[in-house]
């Protein structure tokens, strides 16, 4: 049960790189345990069982995690910063990842390996009982105070490690959201930078056009002057022609 090691630099892809290394191990402890249970007790056999299912059912959620993040980088690669070869490997990571989750889980859930596991617990079942029969009083309860601690133990070390792996998924999470909030910030600022342009160009726009719109309104005033000069020069013409007419007809008249 190999897997391609993916690139580390790769957020969430190392978290989940590191539960399944967890989950292997556990996963050949269990193998062992099935075929020798009288290496460790039922508890032992008990806790790796509900231990090992646990992990791979957490590495199936973190894949779906993953998955659904790196369909939301897909949509715009280029916001991100991500090539088409950074993208397929994740997407293979996630391929051959599911494929040892489910190849363990199927074995576990083989027929023959349950019947194998059940009868290996009813032995070490057996096999505790008999022994602590021959046991005396104090051994007995010895022994189970090592088993008690033994499996709180492992319990701690369990709940340390999930936790661990919580606070490196919110970490990684978080460096993604703050990569999106820069990268909006530097958008928003490009932006407010043009604004400021075009505003600077509106005005300057504005004040080319009151002073055209001025030099419009001087220039109509000497249209309407001249204008108005060149109508009074006309009739005061066409008075002086109607006079000598006017001259020329009446000198005819008293000649004639």
């Amino acid at each position: 049960l190999i897997i391609p090691l993916p690139l580390f630099h790769l957020p969430g892809c190392r978290e989940v790189q590191k539960a399944v290394n967890t989950a292997q191990g556990l996963f050949q402890r269990w193998t062992e345990l099935l075929q020798d249970p009288s290496i460790a007790t039922r508890e032992e056999i008990d806790w790796t069982t509900n231990e090992l299912r646990n992990n791979l059912r957490s590495i199936e959620w973190d894949l779906e995690d993953l998955d659904e993040t790196i369909n939301i980088l897909s949509a715009n690669p280029r916001k991100f910063n991500l090539d088409a070869t950074e993208l397929g490997i994740r997407k293979s990571f996630i391929t051959s990842t599911r494929q040892v989750v489910r190849d363990m889980k199927d074995q576990m859930s083989n027929s023959s390996v349950q019947a194998l596991a059940e009868r290996k617990n009813r032995q070490a079942l057996l096999g505790e009982s008999g022994s602590q029969s021959w046991s005396s009083g104090p051994d007995k309860y010895s022994r189970l105070d090592r088993e008690f601690q033994l499996a709180n133990s492992h319990f701690i070390e369990e709940q340390q490690a999930q936790q661990q792996l919580i606070v490196e998924q919110q970490d990684e999470q978080l460096e993604l959201v703050s990569g999106s909030i820069g990268v909006l910030k530097n958008m928003s600022q490009r932006i407010g930078g043009e604004l400021e342009e075009q505003a600077v160009m509106l005005d300057d726009f504005s004040h080319e056009l009151d002073s055209t719109q001025s030099r419009l309104d001087n220039v109509m005033k000497k249209l309407a002057k001249v204008s108005h000069m060149t109508s009074d020069r006309r009739q005061w013409c066409a008075i002086i022609i109607l006079f000598v007419i006017l001259l020329v007809v009446l000198i005819l008249f008293f000649v004639l």
